[in-house]
């Protein structure tokens, strides 16, 4: 390291290298601080079963990331990062052998819905139309938006429970559809503003897909870090920061970490009220998650299913809803709403000849330490008779070991706590900014600011933007 640098990011998840990005991008001096020995936070894969067996060790899928208004910009294919895309984006089977199915084009997707069809055309088309001026005020602080009244569509839509707005369909496929994927939102589907999550994943899937990089997600990473030290950026791994006075002079700092590890790294140079917002801040329900090295491809029952790259399992949007709400209660369901992705159906790379690899995780109380190895294999044997039978090796985790792996997933919260409506825009602290602090130069920009979680950097790029404009008196 050098004895001073304009600027300090701690923390190389995907915002943290957004951030790092951002400032680098004006010309400054940036340190970037990674506290294990490979960049990423999120965005790191490994061979975690067997030799030439590569699995995502947390996120998975980067919807986002192909629309981001600051990824997109960056010429990350000049720096290695290739996506590669399914035939279907997502599929939700049934109990009944059927399935609905998520794909790229919103009129292939409509058409699957029978009676469904025009009340799905209905809902999603004038917001894909939209959606450039959409995503650039959805994935923001809450101001004053570009798109004023486009927005304001999109609100009467988004703000409702996603039960809600899944009074709009009457058919089990459009309601499961879209309930699986607003249970990304890992939080009951009753609660307000849910269906935003729905919608937003629903239309990045219409506007730009739901790919991967290809050999992994660490390909992201590694190529916005190549990207940030081409234009002069420095690097530092393996070094843990515990204090703000292990850092080298800096006139600015920015935190790639929630609120907990915000208060061990710079608490004594905080306020007492802001100490106290904190403190009080919520995360959510956790993961376990397992990763599969399969002998062949898994056996869905329904056709759609087999050529999609993410799957969510769980029936019917009430189950679902029942499951979810069950978990969030403090409690194990036996049928946990299950998040599976297939990589090695569209990714040769992700394992040997004829072989396969599988991902999946449910939700769980946070800092739940139960092993839900076997209900969440169960779920995929019940959609896919025979998957148990492939299984060659497999790897997992519950919310401690995910913890471990990242200190950023408090109880296993990969989202940096929960998104709900009351800290949807105040996370983490109730401010004119989300992404300044008491403390004069020092900056949060993790997914506990908004827009939340999710493989965007928006987080980053937007607390960068506002030490840029604080510090160094640059407006972008």
């Amino acid at each position: 390291m050098n004895s001073s640098y304009d600027s300090i990011v701690i923390g190389s998840g995907p915002n943290g290298l957004a951030a790092a990005i951002a400032m680098q991008q004006q010309g400054l001096s940036v340190l970037l601080i990674e506290g294990r020995d490979e960049i990423g936070g999120g965005l790191r894969s490994k061979e975690l079963t067997r030799p030439g067996f590569m699995h995502d060790i947390c996120s998975a899928i980067h919807p986002m990331a192909v629309t981001s208004p600051f990824y997109s910009q960056l010429p990350l294919e000049q720096f290695g990062l290739s996506y590669v895309y399914p035939v279907a984006d997502a599929a939700h089977p049934f109990d009944d052998g059927t399935a609905a199915v998520l794909y790229p084009s919103l009129e292939k997707t409509a058409a699957l819905l029978g009676s469904d069809r025009k009340a799905y055309e209905s809902l999603f088309k004038p917001l894909l139309d939209d959606f450039k001026g959409l995503t650039e005020d959805i994935l923001g602080p809450l101001q004053i938006p570009k798109h004023p009244l486009t927005m304001a569509k999109f609100g009467l839509k988004a703000l409702p429970s996603a039960m809600q707005l899944a009074k709009r369909f009457h058919t089990k496929e459009a309601r499961g559809l879209f309930g699986g994927v607003a249970a990304h939102a890992i939080q009951p589907l009753t609660n307000i503003a849910t269906a935003a999550i729905g919608l937003v994943l629903i239309l990045n899937s219409h506007a730009g897909g739901w790919p991967a990089p290809k050999g992994g997600a660490k390909g992201l990473a590694e190529a916005l870090a190549a990207y940030f030290k081409s234009l002069g950026g420095h690097i530092v791994t393996g070094t843990y920061i515990k204090s703000l006075k292990e850092l080298p002079d800096s006139k600015a700092v920015l935190l790639d970490v929630t609120p907990k590890q915000l208060l061990q790294i710079a608490g004594e140079r905080f306020t007492s009220f802001y100490k106290w917002q904190l403190q009080r801040y919520r995360y959510g329900m956790g993961v376990f998650k397992v990763d599969w090295a399969l002998d062949g491809p898994v056996p869905f029952t329904a056709a759609g299913c087999r050529e999609a790259g993410t799957i969510h399992l769980g029936n019917t949007i009430e189950e679902i809803a029942a499951n979810e709400q069950h978990t969030a209660n403090g409690h194990h369901p036996d049928n946990p709403y299950t998040l599976f992705v297939q990589h090695s159906i569209f990714d040769s790379t992700r394992a040997p000849e004829g072989k396969h690899t599988a991902w999946g995780y449910c939700h769980v109380p946070n800092g739940s330490t139960k092993d839900m190895t076997a209900a969440i294999e169960n779920q995929v044997e019940r959609f896919a008779p025979g998957f148990k039978d492939l299984i060659i090796d497999r790897h997992v985790m519950n919310t401690a070991d995910v913890e471990a792996y990242n200190p950023n997933y408090i109880g296993g919260d990969i989202n940096g706590g929960i998104l709900d409506i009351t800290q949807l825009y105040t996370r983490p602290a109730m401010r004119w900014s989300p992404y300044t602090t008491p403390a004069k130069g020092i900056y949060v920009c993790s997914s506990s600011t908004p827009p939340g979680g999710g493989i965007h950097g928006m987080c980053g790029y937007h607390a960068a933007k506002k030490a840029l404009k604080d510090v160094f008196g640059i407006r972008l």
